[in-house]
Formats: C-alpha cells, sequence, structure tokens
C-alpha cells in the first residue's frame, strides 16, 4: 500500500527529481505535469524486488525501464525499454527486430549515466535524450498509475500510463514484455 509513502506532486518538489527529469516535467502541460506525483524512498530499496516488498506495491503495478545498445554495422542506437516488473524486456526478439538492428542487447551502464544524467537504479523514460526511442509495453501503457523511477535512487515518480505513451519517441508494443518464468 502506499499509505506508508507520503506522495507529492512531482513539481513540488524538484528536490525528488534527477534535474533531466524536473526540467522534461516543467516543460509538460499543467494539466499533466500536475498528474505526476513522487515520493520519497530509501535509496537502497530503489531496486524493484526491494521497493516493493518494502512498500507493499504490487509488481505488476511498477514498471523497469531498460536502455538498450541496438547495433547494425559501426552504428550503435540507444533505445529504452518500459515494461512492468513482472516481465523482461524482449531484447532479442521483438525489440531487435524494431529496431532493424543485428544485435541488441543491455546498453553499458556507464554510457548511459552520462547520456541521461540519472543515477542507476533510477533511470526513468521521461528526461531521456530526445533522440532515443522510448518503447512501452501495451500493459504499461493502459496501467492507470504505475511506479517508475525518478532519475535518483531517492524517490519514485507515480504516473498514468498514457502519459508515458504520449512521450516524445514512444510506441507502444504489445509484448514487449515477456512474464518471467
Amino acid at each position: 500500500m502506499t499509505s506508508a509513502l507520503a506522495l507529492h506532486p512531482a513539481l513540488s518538489h524538484p528536490e525528488l527529481l534527477a534535474e533531466p527529469v524536473a526540467r522534461a516535467l516543467a516543460g509538460w502541460p499543467a494539466e499533466s505535469a500536475g498528474l505526476v506525483e513522487v515520493a520519497a524512498i530509501d535509496p537502497e530499496l530503489a531496486d524493484t524486488a526491494a521497493f516493493c516488498a518494502r512498500y507493499d506495491v504490487a509488481p505488476a503495478d511498477g514498471a523497469n525501464c531498460v536502455v538498450i545498445a541496438a547495433k547494425r554495422g559501426g552504428t550503435v542506437t540507444y533505445a529504452a525499454c518500459l515494461i512492468t516488473a513482472t516481465t523482461r524486456a524482449d531484447v532479442n526478439g521483438l525489440v531487435r527486430r524494431h529496431l532493424d538492428a543485428r544485435k541488441a542487447s543491455f546498453a553499458p551502464v556507464d554510457a548511459v549515466l552520462a547520456a541521461t544524467g540519472m543515477r542507476y537504479g533510477g533511470i526513468t523514460p521521461i528526461g531521456l535524450p530526445a533522440d532515443w526511442p522510448i518503447l512501452i509495453d501495451a500493459a504499461v501503457a493502459a496501467h492507470p498509475r504505475i511506479v517508475v523511477g525518478s532519475g535518483i535512487r531517492g524517490s519514485k515518480l507515480w504516473v498514468p500510463g498514457r502519459l508515458l505513451a504520449e512521450l516524445p519517441g514512444a510506441e507502444v508494443l504489445p509484448d514487449l514484455g515477456v512474464p518471467l518464468a
């Protein structure tokens, strides 16, 4: 239950957001940005399983944002995949084909952190580099209020899935998330 967490309008607490996330949210229409809430969490519990267990959030109500490096020839393209915490991204199937890549794998953490200005364990689709595609599982896009990272480890965002699907460069892909075994 989220009653253990104090939720606040995200823009009223920029200290709980990575700078690129705060900047991106500030550029949203007020009626959309006003729907995004933030809560401070223990940074040691930012990883999905620990967060869900401690704060009594169902894994299906949380989303993971993973960054993929897609390669074709000498070109590397980065893309974000947003999937529910009960699934894993179909990196070597759907993602690779969708990005028209020969090879797709998780992007090197150092490269992702340098490019995004975010922290490991807090990567979120909000505020990513404008040229990165954002692939969103249909279950995330349809969720009324999903929990995602805030760009830092010390907080989480609650965002209507439809707003994530409206991000620049976002594409909703059915079956992007493959159920965990």
